[in-house]
């Protein structure tokens, strides 16, 4: 049975790949990486907000495109359970490749450094959630996947250490945290809620991709007209939506929202433009070997090797600059000490778009290759890559 791929959604999700990998190479080139965050308003420029926020794009939709690839994998001949099994499967995968590929891509060691659970983590124990959710009626899950979005920030004064020994149970939910286990420092970027939520809402909205061309793209405007409108509306108002308010003089102020964990006004923000992206792509005829499509249909492989590949050229390119390396062996940016690295480590932010083009560049041959196997092959690994 052939697969089934909506074009449309695999060159959002290649669209936001390509994005993502610029916040990535800004954490790793970038002068100011160990020293600030970009959203640091008191000392970061437009120029380098605007690269950061752009790319706050990216986990959002990933979320929501996750969700609909579930639901398009329940074609006819699958059942629910099914789904469900190949769910919680595929989510424990990925919580196993952040602890071991992805720690080994970021630290270089298994055994060193800290325990950082980012990204897949999140998507994988949100695909187990939705493996247990699937079994609700569509609608009644859609009120509780946005009721979830809409409240959980009621519970942001509920801080973790009110739960003592159990504080790290509130960190892997709501709250980011540092902790310890078995003397590893544990650093929970990603709490779960609510992530789970936005997965499960784009697998509600997968009804509306089996409606005839015309009708979903007009849902497809009207919903994300709706929620950029419901960003402007509620952001401006400037009670409720986001745990940092913002100042009401600047636009840099209103765009930082808070992604850990993503805020009201943060899915409001990126989902909704985003559906408008997709109702564009909806109408557009795409080639097997765009580059949207291709990096949108192997998504794991892109993502792992793309952290391989800066990692690799990070090497080449300091120690061509400084003949040494050894300050490079612990994770970049993330915490990094900047007492550690040459004062003048780090390159100007062309530089950071110069290595991002050639980085995205790069990965497309092997990319094109695995998409095509994939394509070719119905190996049931494939489906876990």
């Amino acid at each position: 049975m052939p697969k089934a791929r909506v074009p449309s959604v695999d060159a959002l999700r290649g669209l936001i790949m390509i994005i993502m990998a610029l916040d990535h190479v800004r954490d790793y080139f970038h002068q100011y990486a160990t020293k600030f965050q970009p959203d640091d308003l008191t000392r970061t420029t437009a120029a380098l907000f605007f690269t950061r926020w752009i790319t706050h794009f990216c986990a959002p939709v990933f979320m929501f495109t996750a969700g609909l690839g579930a639901y398009l994998w329940l074609r006819p001949g699958r059942t629910t359970s099914e789904l469900s099994n190949f769910l919680w499967k595929r989510g424990l995968w990925l919580v196993l490749l952040e602890l071991t590929a992805l720690r080994l891509l970021m630290n270089l060691s298994l055994t060193q450094g800290l325990v950082f659970l980012s990204i897949l983590w999140a998507i994988g124990w949100s695909m187990v959630v939705l493996g247990f959710l699937v079994h609700l009626p569509i609608r009644p899950l859609a009120i509780f996947s946005v009721a979830v979005i809409a409240l959980h920030n009621l519970a942001d004064p509920i801080r973790a250490a009110t739960f003592g020994a159990a504080a790290p149970l509130w960190n892997f939910l709501h709250q980011q945290g540092l902790f310890k286990i078995a003397g590893t420092p544990v650093v929970v970027a990603y709490p779960l809620v609510p992530w789970f939520a936005v997965m499960a809402a784009g697998y509600c909205f997968g009804p509306i991709l089996q409606l005839d061309p015309p009708e979903r793209r007009r849902w497809m405007l009207r919903i994300g007209t709706a929620l950029t409108l419901a960003f402007i509306v509620i952001r401006a108002v400037n009670i409720y939506g986001d745990p940092s308010p913002w100042n009401g003089t600047s636009i840099l102020s209103f765009l930082r929202v808070s992604k850990y964990p993503p805020s009201l006004d943060f899915v409001l923000m990126t989902l909704g433009p985003a559906l408008l992206v997709l109702a564009v792509f909806d109408r557009r005829t795409f080639s097997r070997t765009n580059p949207l499509l291709v990096y949108g249909k192997v998504p794991l492989f892109y993502f792992l090797a793309h952290f391989a590949l800066l990692h690799a050229t990070l090497f080449v390119l300091t120690y061509l600059r400084y003949g040494r390396v050894d300050f490079l062996l612990r994770p970049l940016a993330l915490g990094a000490d900047p007492k550690t690295y040459p004062p003048d480590f780090g390159y100007p932010l062309w530089t950071v778009y110069l290595v991002w083009a050639a980085v995205v560049i790069a990965l497309y041959p092997a990319c094109l290759w695995f998409s095509r196997l994939k394509q070719r092959r119905n190996d049931w690994w494939l489906s876990y890559l």
